[in-house]
């Protein structure tokens, strides 16, 4: 793969993981405006947080992708 290629992968990698934190940071928000009111369904708020854990593995493995092997 050349090198254009490379850093062309590497901009979609990180307009991905931008695009995970937001829709994280929104979950969380989501979550805790549903808390707040305290009339929330449980089973909902299960699920965003499913989603939430799932978003933030997600980014963790794109954010390794970015991340050169260091050769020890």
């Amino acid at each position: 793969m050349n090198e254009n290629q490379n850093e062309i992968d590497k901009d979609a990698i990180r307009a991905e993981v931008e695009r995970l934190r937001l829709e994280h940071h929104d979950l969380e928000t989501a979550i805790g405006a549903l808390l707040a009111v305290g009339a929330a369904d449980r089973l909902q708020i299960q699920r965003l947080k499913k989603r939430k854990l799932l978003l933030r593995d997600r980014i963790a493995y794109l954010e390794d992708q970015l991340t050169p092997d260091i050769i020890a």
